[in-house]
């Protein structure tokens, strides 16, 4: 059963205040396995062995050596940048293991012994809509403008982070003597996100992650260059959040030790804190729509978490409404009837009057698709519609000038396990949109790792691979994406990061477990599980 449909209580029906945060990060450890599996065939020698693919790519069939001592040349206006100079850090890394800096040979014998970076701007702001393009060149000579080195040219911070991640992908460790290689060159890429939302969303509501567990789903996330992460962070369940304006609301978390402090920054919402939100005592959810207390702490709520991401869309909920609450309470009955006011009604004018709230604060709302499909012609024009349900809705809403987002249950839920990699891969966010200035009002898309049946032991093996399959769809050209066969031109690409995942301390499952997330059934190669 999909876990949006045991989701169907209290604050979130109205207020999910799950926060997307848009995380162009880079990852903080781990390195990377060959470039390819010993038994390849000749097929998997005319593959490339990078995801999400590259929008252009050319290269050769020379092998260089890169220097363990690779050097940073950064160019910059200003001459600096902070999130650059730690991230190369971090992907060397990443690339190069304590055996290979050992096996020292001198400078003038390595191909690579240099990375130019060069970025048009210093402004690291981080919103939605971020240029992540770049360009990356490796030991062309004079047709790539570099000689003896690589060069990553991109007009931000946030595309040049891509093109480090690429950069990376490209090094492979040659055991046999005991140095770093790329393969296939000289390389030429051209590259830039096909969708610009790439969303993953985690759910702490139901079962909370600590905080290093969520860093670590964000590395795995910049792996695979999605770039934004929806925090459910609340829901009837339990409220971890810690909101100034309302400092009793986490004192609905599980316990003491499962609460997300500001200061461990993102989330917001419900708890046991503030009664007085709820119709009754034995009634709570959805929240008490006659109370304009309500709405004082939905504002307080979306004002403090103004304050902390500059992220510009903020999710408003609104799926899964049962209203019999309401009919069921004498008092929110009577308002009801004083304004002579359905319940469906009042459903509209709680979602409403709660994007009025966030677009006063500069939000752009996001609402799930049951509101769309309510009253779509009362919606504020900004609303973002977030499909689940199934297909078809995205078509509709930007028929009417909506914008949307993604995330069809029956293909992009990671918690139905019976969902393969080949369902996530081959789902396309623009299926049924054919007018070209429709097609851009669809924003991309989002899978979801709803939290019922995962925790801390168990959340990156059912996220990964099949997470990064999505991935690539979001990120390549839809050409590159829906040609020939996927177990000749895809499946050993997606083994190949899976290994990579995992060599970099993440516990992405075998690709082809069925259910998902099953441990491997007997000794096997990691490239071939």
């Amino acid at each position: 059963m999909a876990s949006k449909s045991l989701d169907r209580f209290a604050l979130p029906r109205f207020l999910l205040l799950s926060l997307a945060a848009s995380l162009l990060l880079s990852p903080s450890h781990g390195w990377i396995p060959r470039r390819r599996p010993a038994s390849s065939s000749a097929a998997d020698d005319q593959l490339v062995y990078l995801w999400p693919l590259p929008e252009l790519f050319r290269h050769g069939h020379r092998t260089l050596s890169v220097d363990p001592d690779l050097a940073l040349d950064l160019r910059i206006p200003g001459g600096e940048s902070l999130a650059l100079s730690e991230a190369f850090e971090r992907y060397r890394d990443l690339i190069f293991t304590q055996w290979e800096r050992s096996a020292h040979r001198s400078y003038t014998d390595y191909d690579v012994n240099k990375l130019t970076v060069l970025v048009a701007s210093d402004d690291d702001t981080l919103q939605f809509g971020a240029d992540e393009s770049y360009t990356l060149s490796v030991g062309g000579g004079e047709s790539f403008s570099v000689v003896n080195g690589a060069a990553i040219e991109a007009n931000t911070v946030y595309g040049a982070l891509r093109g480090l991640e690429t950069f990376s992908q490209l090094c492979a460790p040659n055991i046999e003597n005991k140095t770093v290689e790329i393969q296939k060159a000289p390389w030429y890429i051209e590259d830039e996100p096909r969708f610009s939302f790439r969303g993953l969303l985690i759910d702490t509501s139901r079962h909370y992650l600590p905080v290093n567990v969520i860093k670590q789903v964000i590395d795995a996330m910049s792996y695979a260059k999605l770039n934004v992460l929806h925090w459910h962070i609340v829901d009837e369940q339990s409220f971890p959040l810690e909101v100034p304006s309302y400092p009793n609301l986490w004192k609905g978390a599980y316990s003491k030790l499962e609460r997300y402090t500001i200061e461990d920054a993102y989330e917001v919402v419900e708890g046991a804190g503030y009664p007085d939100l709820w119709p009754s005592a034995n009634c709570t959810e959805p929240l008490d729509v006659s109370k304009n207390f309500t709405f004082e702490v939905i504002s307080g709520i979306l004002t403090d978490m103004r304050k902390i991401f500059p992220f510009g869309l903020f999710h408003l909920g609104g799926d899964e409404v049962n209203t019999d609450c309401w009919n069921s309470t004498p008092h929110v009955k009577q308002w009801l009837q004083e304004r002579n006011m359905t319940t469906k009604e009042a459903y509209q004018y709680f979602v409403l009057r709660a994007q009025k709230i966030a677009t006063s604060l500069g939000w752009i709302p996001v609402n799930w698709e049951e509101t769309f499909n309510a009253f779509k012609e009362n919606l504020d024009l900004q609303t973002v519609i977030h499909n689940w349900l199934g297909p078809g809705v995205c078509p509709q809403a930007v028929a009417q000038g909506f914008r949307c987002i993604m995330s069809n249950q029956g293909v992009w839920y990671l918690d139905h396990l019976d969902v393969t990699w080949e369902n996530f891969y081959n789902t396309e966010p623009l299926e049924g949109i054919n007018n070209a200035t429709q097609q851009k009002l669809v924003l991309g898309g989002e899978v979801c790792m709803w939290g019922e049946m995962v925790d801390t032991s168990n959340v990156q093996q059912t996220i990964w691979p099949r997470a990064a399959a999505a991935a690539e769809r979001l990120w390549s050209p839809r050409e590159a994406t829906s040609v020939g066969n996927l177990n000749t031109t895809v499946l050993p690409r997606l083994h190949y990061f899976r290994c990579l995942l995992n060599h970099r301390g993440v516990a992405a499952a075998p690709v082809t477990s069925k259910p998902a997330r099953e441990p491997p059934h007997g000794p096997a190669s990691c490239f071939l599980q």
